[in-house]
């Protein structure tokens, strides 16, 4: 049974902290030696994408204590910033008192756009499409006979009209399509250039681009918690003063698009780092993501937080989440196979719940940071380190030179470079 519940785990050596997880996760030798080769080499890099010279590494951490639907998950979270890592271990931690993360997920369904241009009547062709709408389904169906053996396929068709774009009037049509446990990209694009043939024949009209939509709004992740208000309390501040602090931050990001950009900029530190450490792809998560923060009409939060009957703290998290556990880069990729492999995840869903968890954790991570203490003790304790290092420490002198500047309260790279002489 995995524990995500390690103590001690920040001060033990590299060594140690890969015994835990094996211990843990009955994680293998080899496993392990993904995350310290970088997971693959140049000649196997050559092979993903163009013009490869070599590799580049990113620092994977582990986050602890997360409980999700009442499993223990050990979380593998890949970036370069300082403190995320660390905050949503913390927060995972408090919720743990609350019974941890609840969270669900929708059907995994993509959306695949065909846009059909020179089109005489809009209204007649759409009504056209609809009235072959089962033959279209049919055929999108028989494409991919494996994903239909696992209950995927074609599910739906829609189909809207835009008639005051810069070139005129043309149709989209929406193929809605369970694409199970990949992330579904390639199936949908697949189902998209099959269907455009019929689809001209049909309107009379070209199918011009044809192409997965990155606003997942079908494939919908959320994640919900609630953290005992005494178990916020910490120095000098009451549970209260923190739960009010938090609802007040966030009821600023509500309403103001330039402090929801970086609010939820924070979400995304969490949702990010574990859909790079499991080989999924950032980008389209960060595009659905923002996307879908928008979609009343003014960007907002994409997370809520608010307090129950008894007064304690409450927050949610709803975003799109269109992640994979097979095909593409999760599946050739040993680092992602091993982070996969640490979560116990057996379905896209599962990892999308993980994911959606930690995202609402590193929320709260900053949100009572700023609330309470500012940003910047906590970040900049760990930054220091960071630029002990640029300034020329290593070994043990980077803990000596982030400490004194941390204790003067001056992180800079010059400062680090005086103290570093000195000792």
């Amino acid at each position: 049974m995995t524990t995500s519940r390690i103590s001690g785990f920040y001060n033990m050596t590299l060594d140690e902290r890969r015994a835990k997880l094996a211990d843990a996760a009955a994680l293998t030798p080899p496993d392990l030696a993904a995350w310290t080769s970088g997971g693959i080499s140049a000649e196997a890099a050559d092979h993903m994408i163009e013009n490869v010279v070599g590799m580049h590494s990113l620092p994977l951490g582990i986050a602890l204590n997360f409980m999700v639907n009442g499993k223990d998950v050990l979380v593998p979270m890949t970036l370069e910033e300082p403190s995320v890592v660390a905050g949503a271990s913390f927060m995972a931690k408090l919720a743990r008192a609350g019974g941890g993360y609840q969270a669900t997920t929708t059907d995994p369904l993509m959306i695949g756009q065909m846009q059909v241009i020179n089109v005489t009547n809009l209204n007649e062709a759409k009504l056209k499409i609809y009235e072959k709408k089962a033959e279209l389904l049919a055929e999108a169906d028989s494409i991919d006979p494996i994903l239909k053996k696992f209950g995927g396929g074609a599910r739906d068709l829609e189909v809207r009209i835009f008639n005051d774009s810069p070139i005129g009037g043309f149709l989209v049509v929406h193929l809605i399509y369970d694409v199970r446990d990949a992330m579904g990209a390639n199936a949908v694009n697949t189902a998209c250039e099959r269907l455009a043939p019929k689809i001209e024949a049909i309107t009379g009209g070209k199918v011009h681009l044809r192409i997965l939509s990155n606003l997942a709004d079908r494939r919908i992740a959320r994640a919900r918690c609630t953290i005992p208000v005494k178990s916020l309390a910490f120095d000098n501040f009451s549970g209260e003063q923190v739960r009010d602090g938090i609802i007040a931050a966030y009821a600023f990001a509500a309403v103001d698009p330039y402090r929801a950009a970086t609010h939820n900029k924070g979400i995304m530190n969490g949702v990010d780092s574990v859909v790079i450490a499991t080989g999924n792809d950032w980008r389209a998560i960060e595009a659905g993501a923002h996307a879908y923060a928008v979609k009343n009409g003014q960007y907002t939060s994409l997370s809520t937080w608010g307090k129950d009957s008894e007064g304690n703290l409450v927050g949610t998290l709803e975003m799109p989440m269109a992640v994979g556990i097979v095909g593409g880069a999760t599946k050739v990729h040993p680092a992602a196979q091993a982070a996969v492999k640490l979560m116990g995840v057996k379905t896209a869903n599962e990892l999308a719940e993980i994911i959606v968890s930690v995202g609402l954790a590193q929320n709260m991570a900053a949100l009572r940071a700023l609330a309470t203490e500012g940003i910047q003790r906590g970040h900049m304790s760990l930054h220091a380190r960071q630029v002990a290092i640029a300034a020329g420490a290593s070994g043990d002198m980077v803990e000596k030179v982030a400490a004194q500047m941390v204790a003067e309260k001056v992180v800079r790279i010059d400062r680090a470079e005086e103290i570093l002489k000195s000792l």
